[in-house]
């Protein structure tokens, strides 16, 4: 995977339903590029499909977890590139202390929040995760 691999799915993650021409105007490259990274990101797992973002208060059935993620020596650009492109990342911030990053994870069931929390521990230059279940919201007013 290399840059325009990673802008191509950062580009996805924005709006999954832009054509291969956009797709293609935006990175620079032919349309036939886009068409065959796309092909071969899906052939290789990298992309397992496309979805639709909805407004946080419809979500209601969605899982909900928090990742603390720790990465090897000076990886951490890669380790974000790689996890702007994982579709069950919603939102991921830089941190400081014991972990590097911390990922909001949103699943639509349990299996679902399995596959994705594997594929974010395949990821090289990580070294370390913790996941917490968000259960419960409490707002003090």
């Amino acid at each position: 995977m290399d840059e325009t691999d990673r802008q191509l799915m950062s580009l996805l993650r924005q709006d999954a339903r832009l054509s291969v021409a956009a797709l293609a105007s935006r990175l620079g490259v032919s349309r036939g590029t886009v068409s065959n990274r796309l092909r071969k990101l899906e052939d290789e797992g990298t992309i397992v499909g496309y979805t639709v973002r909805l407004r946080p208060d419809v979500q209601t059935s969605d899982i909900k977890a928090w990742m603390s993620i720790a990465v090897e020596g000076n990886q951490t650009r890669t380790v974000i590139a790689s996890l702007l492109g994982e579709p069950g990342v919603a939102v991921l911030h830089d941190t400081n202390g014991r972990w590097d990053l911390l990922a909001e994870l949103r699943a639509a069931n349990l299996q679902d929040l399995a596959q994705v929390l594997e594929r974010i521990r395949l990821l090289k230059g990580i070294s370390n995760t913790e996941t917490s279940l968000h259960l419960q919201t409490y707002r003090l007013s």
